[in-house]
């Protein structure tokens, strides 16, 4: 089986274990020798020193950053798609379609993205994402400013603009495996790895939640356009320090990162025999994509009963921070006990129950019932989130981390497109409920959430072809500068 380092050159060769040879004098009358002329060589085995760099935190600030600013352009119209649509004067559909344009835009460049990250490693990735958060979100502010004979902005320029932002996202979406197995020991994998993913989330919220307030307060034209200048300058901030990041360590973080991978077309040839891996990928997929598709109609699920667009953009607010200060406590418990099968299977029922009872909670026309069922999707999601990705890497080992996270990626912003389309179709309530109700939807929602469930119960009772030093340190870590 061939194999390849893909591209982690690291500064210095891949440390094996140190050897010294020691030789044997001997002292007579009390008096030291010279070294006996026949030395007999002594063998002794150190564990080898793997280093992590504090610079690590630089890249893993970037990556977060982006991923940040990637996922508030995604939502910046959908907590406030009633006030886009009379803006741009088209339907709230036409408003979805931002967003699952966005979603479908990651699949054509999704095999762009393994290459990328396998070959140029995730500094490559990190640039040509910037690249395009930028030149997209100044297209959307121009199609906000140029407006038509109407008075309303232009959306076709918008839309293109939104796509050009959809295509940076799996440039730094995919990159969090890549980059914390690259830079960061076994002991820390996993919560690097929650930090730089779940950052994504976390600029949806803050995209839910900060966007109808930059709207609100003056007339729909001012509002909208300064709801995408914002975001356009916020991104152009975040983006300048890309080129000063650091490439690759000196030498490796771990055992587990100095270890070879296979090359890429081996790899895409094992990968598909591997039954762990798809048993993770269809239940990570659906998942995400239900995310993905409740944060982007969660105001047309609430709004038909009675509901604001702020109290909206606060329940995917909680959706997301509550879930966020889980994964915070979660992400460093599986990193120390690597218990991440037990995790899996403790979570994956708890997000299918909790889509269950979601169902039920527009109609209590109370702000709790959504607001807890919100903040339980949200704990249970990103809490399993890092921890499915890193145990990815495990069981797909020698694979190279990017190239499972990124096929899982890419089923999840499909299957959340696709999920947007359904769920629009499925909008209208069954007989009795207000016009425009999306409970049909959240049954879908739900049903297909507790499909998914049988993959986890399934997952890890076969043997695994995993690394079998899962947990375990096979050298020394020591941090330096």
């Amino acid at each position: 089986m061939e194999r390849t380092d893909t591209n982690d050159s690291y500064g210095l060769a891949k440390l094996s274990p140190q050897t010294t040879i020691t030789t044997l004098s001997t002292t007579l009358s009390g008096r030291s020798t010279s070294p006996i002329p026949e030395t007999t060589p002594i063998l002794t085995s150190s564990p080898p020193q793997y280093r992590v760099y504090r610079r690590r935190y630089i890249g893993l600030a970037q990556i977060s950053l982006l991923n940040i600013v990637v996922a508030w352009s995604w939502l910046t119209f959908s907590a406030a798609s009633t006030t886009s649509a009379a803006y741009f004067n088209v339907t709230e559909a036409s408003i979805n379609w931002l967003s699952t344009a966005f979603l479908f835009a990651f699949v054509p460049v999704a095999p762009l993205i393994i290459w990328f990250l396998n070959k140029g490693g995730p500094k490559h990735s990190i640039l040509v994402s910037s690249a395009f958060v930028l030149i997209g979100n100044w297209i959307r502010y121009a199609g906000t400013r140029a407006t038509n004979s109407d008075g309303h902005g232009r959306f076709g320029v918008v839309m293109f603009g939104q796509i050009l932002i959809g295509f940076a996202q799996p440039f730094v979406l995919a990159a969090p495996t890549r980059y914390s197995n690259l830079w960061f020991s076994d002991r820390s994998r996993i919560t690097a790895t929650a930090i730089a993913s779940l950052a994504n989330p976390l600029g949806a919220a803050l995209g839910q939640l900060i966007g109808p307030l930059w709207i609100t307060g003056g007339d729909t034209t001012t509002g909208v356009t300064n709801l995408v200048l914002y975001t356009s300058i916020l991104s152009t901030i975040i983006c300048l320090p890309a080129p000063f990041i650091p490439r690759v360590p000196p030498t490796p973080p771990s055992a587990f990162a100095a270890e070879e991978t296979l090359n890429l077309g081996e790899a895409l040839r094992v990968l598909p025999r591997n039954t762990q891996f798809w048993l993770l990928f269809l239940p990570f997929s659906i998942y995400v994509g239900f995310f993905n598709a409740f944060s982007s109609l969660i105001n047309q699920t609430l709004s038909p009963y009675g509901y604001t667009e702020t109290q909206a953009g606060i329940a995917g607010g909680l959706l997301i921070l509550v879930g966020l200060l889980a994964s915070a406590v979660v992400s460093p418990i599986v990193d120390r006990t690597k218990k991440h099968l037990l995790t899996i299977k403790i979570l994956v029922p708890l997000i299918a129950a909790s889509y269950l009872v979601l169902v039920f909670m527009p109609a209590t026309r109370s702000v709790a019932g959504p607001y807890i069922v919100c903040s339980l999707i949200g704990a249970t999601s990103f809490s399993l989130l890092p921890c499915t990705l890193e145990y990815l890497v495990i069981t797909t080992h020698p694979v190279s981390p990017e190239i499972s996270s990124t096929i899982c990626w890419t089923g999840g912003q499909l299957l959340g497109a696709v999920f947007i389309i359904v769920m629009n179709a499925l909008q209208g309530g069954f007989k009795g409920e207000p016009g425009g109700s999306m409970t049909r939807a959240l049954v879908f929602q739900a049903v297909v959430a507790w499909v998914a469930v049988p993959f986890i119960v399934i997952l890890g009772l076969r043997k695994l072809g995993a690394w079998r030093g899962l947990g375990v340190e096979r050298g020394v870590t020591a941090e330096i500068g």
